[in-house]
């Protein structure tokens, strides 16, 4: 993206001949009636388009039928390193462990969070990462994660950089959020912004279309842009010079995972893995999260809704469990120099798009606003788990989901803002009760009353109980109770 394009006269009339060469002219149709400052926003947005890009992607994915039924007969569930709980063996989750922190106190480890969204669906006007998520002082996404970074910054005694990828929508927002909040703690140096590239959607005949007269309908091309906007803003370049040779890869909405996870870390460096994944059960047969299978033995993660029944429902002989039980939880690591690769320009390591039917508030020809109650329009989206496919050795970690997976996606109900308080409550209280103390809960695990355990007090049940059994007075647990 260009934030600072000036074009003079000249340059605007070759874009706009560029447009027209290929067949996109329409961009600029009210051009002419526009004033200065609405013709300098339309060229800056019309220079962000690759054309030869959205010429293919139109002729590939828009103007072709794409379908091809697959074939199942090729597909077999991906193999994966078990938890200890489910027969993991621990001496090698140990070593894991061990390795993974030597990598950390050499420096070799940076946190990158995909943080292009609002917080629309959650009826929240802002970016999703300072969304409320705890259940008593209502920390954002943002903190908690920050607070985890920093808890494993002093536990391995070294800065971990931390990577957040933004979106036109929300990177100034962001930004202005973490600076007054003075970072949460972290060294403000230490935490680097970049945009998320956009993507301009087309109608059926593969038309780009206008959301007004000086502006393009803009959209993020997908969190498998994310390793692009590694690339394209230099973060690749930075982390080669500081020695980070490890990324950890997580989306925003989560906030019981652990950004730095040293078995995770060991396992993908024994491993000599380009692109590791974390995966947990899936709780039932139609939970709506990926899967990861191996297709003629190559590792991908499967949508949802891509997976037949037959195989959704298939279930292993001798346990009883499903057969294509690895659900992905958008955890990954990723080895530097394989996101250069993936997120670069060569066009044999280059992630697919994938189209998306979209409804797409757009103008007419006449500059009439159009909302349309039906579909009308294709948005392209490039999925970061499509990089597997390119990446040496990938393997698939399980992780447990009363540990680490609470997504906060959905206003109400299932993967809500509720859900997941509830499931930081059921987390908290399993370790003091682990540490010997009696709280009553329901069936479920969920205790009666709020209270909160911050990542700076514990950020693991590990890491509780020393903490919990170092403590000269140990607080009553009640409600509203804040452990820091």
């Amino acid at each position: 993206m260009n934030e600072d394009l000036n074009l003079p006269m000249g340059d605007s009339l070759a874009l706009r001949e560029a447009f027209e060469r290929a067949g996109q002219g329409q961009v600029f149709r009210f051009f002419d009636r526009l004033d200065e400052d609405a013709r300098d926003r339309l060229l800056k947005q019309a220079s962000e388009i690759n054309l030869a890009e959205i010429d293919r992607l139109v002729r590939e994915l828009v103007l072709t039928d794409s379908m091809v039924e697959p074939n199942v007969e090729n597909w077999q569930p991906a193999p994966f390193i078990a938890a200890p709980v489910h027969g993991g063996d621990l001496n090698a989750w140990r070593k894991a462990e061990k390795m993974g922190g030597e990598a950390l106190r050499n420096g070799r480890v940076a946190a990158f969070t995909v943080a292009g969204g609002q917080g629309t669906r959650l009826g929240f006007d802002g970016p999703k990462g300072s969304f409320p998520a705890t259940p008593v002082r209502s920390k954002s996404l943002f903190q908690v994660f920050a607070e985890k970074i920093l808890t494993a910054s002093n536990r391995y005694h070294v800065a971990i950089p931390w990577l957040i990828m933004t979106s036109g929508d929300n990177h100034e927002s962001t930004v202005r959020f973490f600076t007054e909040n003075q970072f949460f703690g972290l060294e403000s140096q230490g935490v680097r912004f970049f945009q998320q590239g956009r993507m301009p959607a087309v109608d059926f005949a593969g038309k780009i279309l206008l959301q007004k007269p000086d502006g393009l309908a803009l959209s993020p091309d997908g969190h498998g842009g994310s390793l692009r906007a590694l690339a394209r803003s230099g973060s690749l370049d930075l982390l080669k010079e500081s020695g980070i040779d490890i990324i950890s890869y997580f989306q925003v909405d989560n906030p019981l995972l652990q950004p730095i996870d040293p078995a995770f870390i060991g396992f993908h460096l024994m491993g000599e893995s380009e692109m590791s994944s974390k995966m947990v059960c899936k709780a039932n047969p139609t939970e709506k999260v990926g899967v990861f299978c191996l297709r003629e033995d190559q590792l991908e993660v499967i949508e949802y809704s891509d997976l037949p029944e037959k195989l959704t429902l298939e279930k292993d002989e001798s346990s009883g469990e499903l057969r294509y039980r690895a659900g992905s939880i958008a955890i990954h690591l990723i080895s530097r120099d394989f996101a250069r690769q993936v997120g670069g320009d060569d066009p044999r390591f280059r992630l697919p798009f994938h189209r998306a039917d979209k409804r797409v508030t757009a103008i007419d020809s006449e500059g009439r606003v159009v909302e349309p109650d039906s579909p009308n329009g294709v948005k392209f989206e490039m999925f970061a788990f499509d990089a597997l496919g390119f990446a040496k050795n990938p393997i698939v970690v399980e992780t447990l989901r009363e540990d680490e997976f609470s997504p906060i996606k959905n206003a109400v109900g299932i993967d809500s803002a509720e859900s997941s308080r509830q499931d930081q409550l059921r987390q908290w209280t399993r370790w003091l009760k682990a540490a010997g103390e009696d709280i009553a809960t329901d069936e479920t695990g969920l205790p009666g009353f709020s209270f909160e355990v911050s990542p700076i007090f514990a950020d693991s049940k590990q890491a509780f109980l020393e903490r919990w059994k170092n403590l000269e007075t140990r607080p009553a647990i009640a409600e509203g109770t804040y452990l820091e």
